[in-house]
């Protein structure tokens, strides 16, 4: 009787645990939940955003582990007009920002500072056709269109996405979030089931000690971002 229950409970682990983590998004998944009523992106701590599924993003872009106190995580919603992104940085080190930002335009060099990122590709079928959205911890802010399907990287300077993104510089970490109109796409508004593909980034620090982490590592020889190859999923849900 004593082994018919020692089996018994081996089973309940094995399938039971199996069963547990079948029901897990895969780690290359990010759900992104909808909303159903608008809010300005300034909110940083709107109820919308409790509850939602978030991820936490802790590698650098070769695969290795950062340096703790540079991890950062993040959350998406949609709504019938817009994108939402808010991303938590915890900020253990001096700050690499401009010390006269301009949140009125976009930044061009802004990859140079501290910034967090997104990387968007709305067509499955199309991923070296993609966006790229970064804001840093004063709110400053730069989107860009990219086209990777030559050789040659293409990027438009000159895109106008209408994103709009607020930050709040806190004790040891920094919070920052952006909101994307549809129109900026160039494609239908997902509905629910669609799935999209993407990455997350973050940059910190400086010099030698500069670090890159990715969401999806790209485990390219260099840091490098661009690289849709290793983009992973972004699920639209109720």
């Amino acid at each position: 009787m004593r082994h018919i229950l020692i089996a018994c409970a081996i089973l309940l682990l094995t399938f039971g645990g199996a069963t547990s983590q079948d029901k897990m998004p895969p780690s290359n998944r990010l759900t992104i939940s909808h909303i159903a009523d608008d809010f300005a992106i300034d909110r940083l701590a709107d109820p919308a955003w409790e509850g939602t599924s978030q991820v936490l993003v802790s590698k650098y872009w070769s695969g290795k582990a950062a340096a703790k106190g540079r991890e950062f995580s993040a959350k998406l919603l949609w709504s019938d007009t817009a994108l939402y992104v808010r991303f938590e940085a915890s900020q253990s080190e001096p700050l690499v920002v401009n010390e006269n930002p301009d949140t009125s335009q976009k930044t061009v060099g802004l990859w140079d500072r501290d910034v967090c990122e997104i990387f968007i590709a709305p067509n499955t079928s199309q991923r070296k056709k993609y966006f790229e959205f970064e804001i840093a911890p004063t709110g400053e802010w730069i989107d860009l269109a990219i086209d990777a399907t030559s050789q040659k990287r293409k990027t438009d300077l000159e895109y106008k996405s209408g994103m709009t993104s607020a930050a709040r510089i806190e004790k040891d970490k920094v919070v920052m979030a952006i909101k994307i109109p549809w129109e900026a796409f160039g494609v239908a508004r997902p509905k629910i089931g669609d799935v999209w593909l993407g990455n997350l980034f973050r940059c910190v620090g400086k010099g030698k000690t500069r670090g890159y982490l990715a969401w999806q590592p790209t485990k390219t020889a260099k840091p490098n971002f661009h690289v849709p190859e290793k983009f992973g999923e972004f699920e639209f849900v109720k």
